[in-house]
């Protein structure tokens, strides 16, 4: 593919911009469509919300509550002075003209059990999705009326209000998030080169290779809907992958040309090197990123397709048009050069040998006392991780709730607490959605009734259960504020106390035709979520540990490489566990990343940073292995070979890493505990990949195990040869003679 690329290098060019346009073209006109909250989460909540979809009830406005509470203790809901207040709320929010169906307390009965508090409910005028576009008048009115009314509590919750918040105050987070990644990748290229046009080459292909991306993800999202998070995790893995598959790429293209061969041969030698291990790499990643399809969960399913989509696209352009375009530039690709950043010499013909590739004086010297005691170096470094990775054996996982995730700070996290407190599982209830072939039966009446008044028997709630029944659809909406409240554990018992006891003895006696009663809201969402990732773990564990090490066994023929990259990988994702585990369950140190320890993991997170890691991962392992084995099958001892290679992708590899680490930890400054952890952790884990695995681990244990690393077993010679030639990449200097099996390995 280098090879025809390089001769046809316009065609290719050309051919890459014209699938880039076309795909974004036809991507624009199909349109995405995304994810529904029924997909999202499987269980009774997605049944419940599939039932009020059909139905068409899903799109009803956006709620809204707010809480009046004496704040002395001595003003009660029944108080002259109280009503007026409550008064004044109704008349100023419907003043708005931007609300209907304006409930009093005293008219519904929503007021506390200790008097003190008093809920008045209303809706947003318009569509829902829109509704946070349109609060401000209102939450200004309830303003108004605190105001008024110093000695009281006035303050809103609801769905218009929280998506206001969010969006104020996150929305601008997110996108510069975003928006930085790629200067900051770029940044770093420019040091790592020190010439513009290099250092621009591995962001513009990773760039395209998103935008075609993004409209291949449009077409295929009408056979497996997508949504934001993909496309976000789609930008962050295709720039990561794609600026790493081109800085391989054209670190060994310049360096087979400092080694003094002619252009078309140093790009020959780079496709058959580093082209090879893009492509092992590629299909790891691949393959890794597949195992999201296990989970059953739409949100992972869309972004393992995304990610294996952009990858794919990636690992396609680096050995397809970026050959076209170096061969384009030649010498043009130093353009631009940064003075006093990495300059570099040309050596005499007589001096220019296979030592004349850039290496690391720091790893050189790292690397002469690792393979100098590597008993001592492997004990050390895998002590030091075995024992980051201790702590993850207590990890915690949970959905974060609003105050654990935005932090107590904002008003609407206090008005939450607060609502909550008064009237437990107000804010967030169980919401049961009953349907029936003919919802009015007199049957069906008298068994919702009997499921009222058994689950305040049973302690399930303590009220108001409130129902709302839609004859014309066949269709009852029944909630329940759960005991509990924002306190997951006891909400999720109320909730299976619901589903378990309450249920069965009443409505599960109906035999009424077309019956069903699942229980959803966001304590079912969350419980009903966990329970699923905790199932879909082993299935996605085993196959991506199983499918990646068999690619190694192919790519290297060696059963201890492939042992020793999964037991490599595992650690070093156990480490990211131990540190998440550390810092935001338990609080150590988490003020040095602007975090507070808030007793939980969020529980999408282990799953999604194992896959991502895995893949990831393996970029740096399959190009520093393909180097040490390469320079092996050239004749060098093992121990040669492993201080050849550790040394010569040195460079690369911190590059490649340092651009990870910065991407990821944007996202570790974000305001949401969930984004702090996934940067965190997905930093951490490449900084402990790309240094202590890498430089210090893999060496040490390649060391001890010397001529065992290329040890495959007879039985298994039948496997497909998928190593290159390493015969093409002989240095150009005359060599000492050596029997023709050693140069072919």
């Amino acid at each position: 593919m280098g090879g025809w690329s390089a001769r046809h290098r316009w065609l290719a060019v050309g051919g890459w911009l014209l699938f880039v346009v076309l795909a974004l073209a036809i991507g624009s006109v199909a349109g995405r469509v995304d994810t529904t909250d029924s997909q999202e989460v499987p269980g009774e909540f997605g049944q419940a919300v599939k039932i009020l979809d059909e139905a068409g009830l899903n799109d009803g406005p956006a709620g809204e509550i707010v809480l009046v509470q004496s704040t002395g203790g001595t003003v009660k809901a029944t108080d002259p002075a109280f009503r007026t207040a409550v008064g004044g709320l109704i008349t100023a929010v419907k003043d708005t003209g931007k609300v209907t169906n304006v409930q009093s307390p005293y008219d519904i009965d929503t007021i506390s059990a200790d008097g003190r508090s008093a809920l008045v409910r209303f809706d947003m005028l318009g569509h829902p999705d829109t509704a946070s576009d349109r609060v401000e008048p209102v939450l200004a009115a309830v303003r108004g009326v605190q105001e008024q009314h110093k000695d009281l509590r006035v303050e809103q919750f609801g769905d218009a209000s929280s998506q206001k918040v969010f969006d104020d105050a996150f929305g601008s987070d997110f996108k510069r998030a975003e928006y930085s990644a790629v200067p900051v990748a770029l940044g770093i290229l420019l040091i790592a080169f020190g010439a513009l046009v290099a250092a621009l080459l591995p962001v513009a292909l990773a760039m395209t290779a998103f935008l075609a991306t993004t409209g291949l993800v449009a077409v295929v999202s009408h056979l497996m809907p997508m949504n934001d998070t993909a496309n976000s995790v789609m930008l962050l893995v295709g720039l990561a992958v794609g600026v790493d598959y081109c800085l391989f790429y054209v670190r060994r293209e310049r360096e087979e040309r400092a080694a003094g061969r002619d252009p078309q041969t140093a790009l020959r030698i780079a496709a058959a090197t580093s082209g090879r291990a893009i492509l092992v790499s590629g299909v790891t990643v691949i393959v890794a990123m597949a195992g999201m399809l296990f989970t059953g969960l739409a949100d992972f399913q869309a972004m393992g397709l995304a990610t294996m989509m952009v990858v794919a696209v990636a690992m396609f352009g680096s050995v397809t048009v970026l050959p076209a375009v170096l061969s384009l530039l030649g010498d043009r690709v130093e353009k631009g050069r940064i003075p006093f950043l990495n300059r570099r010499k040309r050596t005499p013909h007589a001096q220019r040998t296979q030592h004349a590739q850039v290496e690391s004086r720091f790893w050189r010297a790292v690397l002469g006392r690792v393979l100098r005691r590597p008993g001592l170096s492997a004990a050390l470094a895998g002590g030091v991780l075995i024992a980051i990775t201790i702590p993850a054996a207590g990890l915690h996982t949970a959905n974060l709730s609003l105050d654990q995730d935005l932090g107590d700070s904002f008003p609407i996290v206090r008005a939450y607490d607060h609502i909550n407190e008064a009237f437990p599982g107000g804010p967030a209830p169980a919401r049961m959605v009953v349907k029936a072939d003919d919802i009015t039966s007199p049957a069906v009446h008298k068994a919702v009734d009997a499921f009222r008044a058994e689950a305040l028997a049973k302690g399930a709630t303590k009220g108001p259960v409130e129902v709302t029944w839609h004859n014309k659809e066949n269709v009852a909406e029944v909630g329940i504020p759960l005991v509990g409240g924002s306190d997951q554990d006891r909400a999720e018992k109320s909730l299976r106390l619901l589903r378990d006891t309450v249920r069965p003895d009443t409505l599960g006696k109906v035999t009424v035709a077309g019956f069903s009663a699942p229980i959803g809201g966001d304590t079912a969402a969350s419980m009903d979520f966990n329970e699923k990732i905790s199932s879909s773990v082993p299935p996605v564990f085993a196959f991506v540990v199983v499918f990646a090490f068999l690619l190694m066994l192919m790519s290297f023929r060696s059963l201890t490489i492939a042992l020793t990259s999964i037991a490599l990988n595992l650690l070093s994702v156990g480490a990211a566990y131990g540190i998440l585990t550390v810092v935001f369950q338990h609080g150590w140190g988490a003020g040095l990343v602007g975090a507070t320890g808030v007793g939980a993991v969020e529980s999408w997170l282990p799953l999604f940073l194992f896959v991502i890691l895995f893949g990831l991962s393996m970029d740096y392992h399959v190009f520093v292995v393909s180097r040490i084995r390469e320079a092996r099958m050239r004749g060098l001892t093992t121990r040669g070979a492993i201080e050849h290679g550790i040394v010569t992708t040195a460079g690369v590899v911190t590059s490649a890493a340092v651009i990870m680490v910065a991407v990821f930890a944007i996202f570790g400054t974000l305001s949401m505990q969930s984004m702090k952890q996934m940067g965190v952790g997905l930093a951490a884990a490449v900084l402990i990949d790309a240094t202590v695995i890498r430089g210090v681990l893999l060496p040490a244990v390649m060391a001890l195990l010397g001529e065992r690393n290329w040890y495959l077993p007879k039985w298994l010679g039948w496997l497909p040869d998928m190593t290159h030639d390493e015969a093409l990449t002989a240095p150009p200097a005359p060599e000492p003679t050596r029997p023709e099996a050693a140069v072919r390995g």
